[in-house]
């Protein structure tokens, strides 16, 4: 008995090119994709997903495989695919990062910085906390699951072979930074007015009591105030973010 294997190299070809899209999604996404995510958990996740969407979308990829020119530039195409759509929620997390340093100025911590777990560099102390807290608000809520569904609907969106409209890409990337610090912005909206408040009652204090060390009460009473209005918004701060997040992530997703 004779088996026909002839069809291995077009399903190698598309798995591969399957994995390029999916496996460069991946790596940037937050949370999944971070640099102390061990690489073999990485590199799971992404087969696992690309042996889970092959069969929806093998007959999508048309390459010939006896040239090699064309089937790397469609292997370029899906990892700028897969680079678009992981950068996406990448930058809307940054959100957190903007409320986060506006949040600690005002509060008198933004000379307390550590290393921050999502972009491996250092970062002011809450808005770290606040970016943890979001990642593990995304999975708490099933949001990744949408990330799932955008990544199975960028097939209707992105075509394979396809090379994503420039403009297009650099319309959704600018809207996507716009709208990420705007929302930050709004987040840190509470601490905004808070630090305006305590600084101009400290200013009237020095003011009346000249005499008066205004700074050495002022910085540790900004701290404690700061962080119990801190513990007091907290719960609508996250709730505003994870219905941003929803958005962001449901615009992927096409409707139907």
């Amino acid at each position: 008995m004779q088996i026909d294997v002839s069809f291995v190299p077009v399903l190698a070809a598309a798995f591969l090119l399957t994995f390029a899209r999916i496996g460069t999604m991946v790596m940037v996404l937050p949370g999944v994709g971070e640099q102390d995510m061990p690489m073999r958990v990485r590199l799971t996740v992404a087969l696992v997903l690309t042996a889970v969407l092959l069969p929806s979308h093998e007959n999508a990829y048309h390459v010939d495989l006896k040239e090699l020119a064309p089937v790397l530039v469609v292997a370029v195409q899906e990892i700028l695919i897969g680079l678009v759509l992981g950068m996406t929620a990448r930058l809307a997390m940054s959100a957190l990062q903007i409320a986060g340093a506006v949040i600690a100025q005002q509060l008198g911590l933004g000379f307390v910085t550590a290393i921050d777990p999502t972009q491996h560099e250092q970062g002011v102390l809450v808005g770290n906390f606040l970016t943890v807290l979001g990642v593990t608000l995304i999975f708490a809520t099933n949001m990744h699951y949408l990330v799932l569904a955008a990544l199975n609907d960028s097939y209707n969106i992105f075509q394979p072979g396809q090379l994503p409209l420039t403009g297009d890409v650099a319309k959704h990337v600018t809207d996507v930074i716009a709208t990420s610090f705007r929302i930050g912005v709004q987040l840190a909206a509470p601490f905004l007015v808070f630090g305006l408040l305590f600084n101009l009652g400290l200013g009237v204090l020095s003011r009346l009591m000249p005499q008066m060390q205004v700074f050495f009460i002022g910085l540790p009473l900004s701290i404690l105030l700061g962080l119990l209005l801190l513990v007091v918004v907290i719960g609508a701060l996250m709730g505003t973010f994870v219905g941003y997040m929803q958005g962001v992530l449901g615009a992927l997703v096409v409707p139907g």
